[in-house]
C-alpha cells in the first residue's frame, strides 16, 4: 500500500515536471519564433544609439535648370551624456565656444536622455566652431551633418519661393506648400552601447539620409533678374511705396517672372516683419486698374461687332454726364472727334465710357467675370485674392460708365495679365501656374507635373487679332510710346489709376502701370509693371510704368531670342522723344574700345578682361542714353 501510493507521488511529480517543461519550450518557441522580432528589436532600443543625419532639401530650380534654392553642409552639436566623464568641464568647455550661458549648457549635459541634441544654440555651426569643439576630443560629445537651405541669389524671387526655419521645415511660400516634396527622410549613424551607456567597438552602421523630391519651376532666370534689376530701378527713381511685376507666356500660363519691391532676404527672413514676408504684391494686392482695364471692354465691344476701329467716330468733348456724376477725359477739353482706334491710343475715357453703354451692364459684366475677374486664378501659390466686382444688384448707368474705363472694380496684377494673355492669344483663358515639374533627385524620373490648363474660350481669334492692332497702335502712336522698340513689333496698354482710402479718392496719389507683349502679331510673351505712388514725377502709366517694361522687353528679346519683325506699325515721333541708335557688336572687346563704340549709351560692366556677353545683344535699336550692359571675362 505504502509503494502503492509512492508510485502515484511519482507519476504526480513527473506529470508536473512534464507539464512545466511542456510550459517553458512553449515559451522558448514563442520567444524564438513568434516574438523574436519585437524582442530583438527591443533589445536593439534598449542598447542601440542613433545620431541623426539630417537629410538636403529637394533643390529649387529655374526652366533652364539655374539652382534657386540649394543646399549647403553644416553640422550641430550633440551629446550622449552618459558617455561624458566629466560633466562640469565638458560643460564649462562647450559654453565657452558656443558663448553661451554654463548653466545652460550643464543642463544639456546633465540630462537623463540616451541623446541631447544642443538646440538652438548647437545647430547649424559654423566650420571654426565646429573645428574648434572637434579639436576637443571630448567623450560623449559628437559632431553630425546638417543641411542648411541656401539661397544663392538672396532677395532673388524670395516673395514666391518663402524660407524655411532652422530644423528646414518650408514656412512659406512654395517652400511651404510642397514642403511635404521637398523634405527628405532623416539618416543615422547607429552603434550600440553597453549597459553604462558605454559605446562597443566595431558596432557602427550608416544609414544614408534620402533627400526631397527636385522642383523646377516655369520661372526664367534671366527675366526674373531682368525684371527686378526695373522694380529695384523705380524703387531708386521714384522712391514709391511699392512697385511689383509679373511676365507670362501667354500661350500657356507659365509664369516667367514675377517679384515685388520691397522684398526680403529669406536666409535672414528672422530680421523682417511678418508683412514684408508676405508682399507677394502681384497675387494678393488689390486695386483699381485704370486704363489697363479698358483691353478687357474693347474685347467685349469687338468681339460684340458694336464697333469698327477704323470706320466708326466718338466725339470727346472733355467729359461727360452719367446719373447725375460728371465724368471727365484724363486730356482738359477733350480730344474732339476719333476714330474707335485713336480712342484706344488716346486712352479716351469718354470713349470707353460710349463702349461699356453700348455693351450694357450684363453683357460688360458677363465678359468681365469670363475674363476670369471676381475670383482666384487658381495659381499654386498662398494669399492670392479674388478682387471686388459690384453685386450685379447695385449696378447701374454710373457703375456701368467708370467699369468700362477700370474704375470702381478691384483686381489683382495676376488677374489682369491672365485675362490680357486671353485677349491677345487668340482668346483662349488659360489657368496660370509656376511650378513646372517635381523630379526624384537621382533618377530624375517625373513625380507630378503641370501642363497648361484652358479655362474657356472668351472670344474668337479674329477679335483677338484685332485687339492686338489695336493695342500695337497704342505703343506706336498713343499713350504707350515710351515702351516701342524699333524693328520689334510692341503691343500695350497704360494705366493711371487712382488710389482709394476710406472710401474716398485721395488726391495725388496713384497706380501708375503698363500692360505689354511681344512680338504683336504673334505674342510669346507679356508684361505687367505697376508702380504705387511715384515721387518726383508725372503719375502716369506712360512716364513711369511704360519705360520701365520697356527694359524688361528688352532684355526678354534676348533671354528668349525672339526675331525682329517686319510690317511694324511705324512710331510717331512726339516731342522730346529720344533718338534710336542700333546697338553696336562689342563681343570680344576690351573695354575701353567697347565703350568707344557705344558712344552715346549707358554702359554698365561687370567683371574684367574682354566683352564675353552684351545685353541688349548687337542690333536692336535702343533709344540715346539707354543702358547697356557688358559681361567681361
Amino acid at each position: 500500500m505504502f509503494i502503492s501510493r509512492m508510485n502515484e507521488r511519482m507519476r504526480l511529480v513527473l506529470v508536473i515536471i512534464l507539464f512545466v517543461f511542456v510550459i517553458i519550450t512553449l515559451k522558448v518557441f514563442y520567444i524564438q519564433v513568434i516574438s523574436y522580432d519585437k524582442l530583438n528589436n527591443y533589445a536593439k532600443d534598449l542598447w542601440s544609439r542613433n545620431l541623426p543625419l539630417e537629410a538636403n532639401r529637394g533643390i529649387i530650380y529655374d526652366r533652364n535648370g539655374v539652382t534657386l534654392a540649394g543646399n549647403i553642409t553644416t553640422t550641430s552639436l550633440v551629446l550622449i551624456p552618459n558617455q561624458i566623464k566629466d560633466k562640469e568641464q565638458t560643460a564649462k568647455l562647450l559654453a565657452n565656444i558656443l558663448k553661451v550661458d554654463y548653466n545652460d549648457m550643464l543642463g544639456h549635459v546633465m540630462k537623463k536622455t540616451s541623446i541631447e541634441r544642443v538646440h538652438p544654440e548647437g545647430r547649424r555651426l559654423s566650420n571654426d566652431i565646429a573645428d574648434k569643439i572637434n579639436n576637443l576630443k571630448l567623450s560623449g560629445v559628437y559632431l553630425v551633418k546638417e543641411a542648411k537651405r541656401n539661397y544663392p541669389y538672396d532677395t532673388f524671387l524670395a516673395n514666391t519661393l518663402g524660407f524655411v526655419g532652422i530644423d528646414n521645415q518650408g514656412l512659406s511660400g512654395l517652400e511651404l506648400i510642397y514642403d511635404k516634396y521637398l523634405t527628405g527622410s532623416y539618416g543615422a549613424i547607429k552603434y550600440f552601447s553597453d549597459a553604462k551607456g558605454q559605446r562597443l567597438k566595431l558596432s557602427q552602421i550608416y544609414e544614408q539620409p534620402q533627400a526631397g523630391m527636385n522642383m523646377s519651376l516655369t520661372i526664367d532666370f534671366k527675366i526674373q533678374e531682368a525684371l527686378e534689376r526695373e522694380l529695384n530701378n523705380a524703387i531708386d527713381m521714384y522712391s514709391p511705396e511699392g512697385a511689383w511685376g509679373i511676365v507670362m507666356n501667354p500661350n500657356t500660363g507659365e509664369i516667367l517672372a514675377m517679384a515685388s519691391c520691397p522684398t526680403f532676404s529669406p536666409t535672414n527672413y528672422q530680421k523682417y516683419s511678418l508683412e514684408q514676408i508676405n508682399r507677394n504684391l502681384p497675387i494678393w494686392m488689390t486695386y483699381e486698374p485704370g486704363s489697363t482695364f479698358k483691353i478687357i471692354s474693347l474685347s467685349a465691344a469687338l468681339e460684340e461687332n458694336l464697333i469698327d476701329l477704323d470706320k466708326d467716330h466718338f466725339t470727346d468733348t472733355g467729359s461727360v454726364k452719367v446719373a447725375g456724376a460728371t465724368i471727365h477725359c484724363w486730356k482738359h477739353g477733350g480730344h474732339g472727334t476719333q476714330t474707335y482706334l485713336e480712342v484706344v491710343e488716346n486712352s479716351c475715357n469718354t470713349g470707353f465710357v460710349n463702349i461699356g453703354f453700348k455693351l450694357g451692364k450684363d453683357k460688360l459684366f458677363k465678359y468681365i467675370k469670363d475674363f476670369g475677374f471676381g475670383k482666384k486664378t487658381g495659381i499654386e501659390l498662398s494669399g492670392e485674392e479674388d478682387g471686388i466686382l459690384f453685386d450685379t444688384d447695385k449696378i447701374g448707368e454710373l457703375e456701368t460708365a467708370t467699369t468700362a474705363f477700370g474704375q470702381g472694380v478691384s483686381v489683382t496684377a495676376l488677374q489682369q495679365i491672365t485675362a490680357v494673355s486671353a485677349a491677345i492669344n487668340g482668346g483662349i483663358l488659360y489657368k496660370p501656374y509656376i511650378v513646372k515639374s517635381i523630379n526624384d533627385p537621382e533618377t530624375n524620373q517625373i513625380i507630378l507635373q503641370n501642363k497648361p490648363t484652358k479655362v474657356r474660350s472668351v472670344i474668337s481669334n479674329a477679335t483677338s487679332k484685332k485687339v492686338r492692332y489695336a493695342l500695337e497702335s497704342v505703343v506706336a502712336r498713343g499713350t504707350g510710346h515710351n515702351a516701342y522698340i524699333a524693328d520689334y513689333r510692341v503691343g500695350g496698354k497704360t494705366g493711371t489709376a487712382q488710389k482709394v482710402k476710406d472710401g474716398k479718392y485721395m488726391v495725388g496719389n496713384y497706380i501708375t502701370s503698363f500692360i505689354g507683349f511681344l512680338p504683336a502679331d504673334d505674342p510669346e510673351v507679356v508684361i505687367y509693371i505697376a508702380v504705387d505712388n511715384a515721387k518726383g514725377v508725372t503719375q502716369y502709366g506712360g512716364t513711369v510704368a511704360a519705360p520701365l517694361a520697356r527694359n524688361v522687353m528688352l532684355s526678354i528679346i534676348d533671354a528668349l531670342d525672339i526675331e525682329k519683325r517686319t510690317n511694324e506699325i511705324p512710331k510717331e515721333f512726339v516731342y522730346l522723344d529720344p533718338n534710336y541708335i542700333k546697338v553696336a557688336n562689342v563681343v570680344g572687346l576690351t573695354l575701353k574700345d567697347a565703350k568707344k563704340k557705344l558712344k552715346g549709351f549707358n554702359i554698365k560692366s561687370f567683371g574684367n578682361g574682354k566683352v564675353m556677353y552684351q545685353s541688349p545683344p548687337a542690333g536692336i535699336k535702343i533709344n540715346e542714353g539707354d543702358t547697356v550692359r557688358l559681361y567681361l571675362q
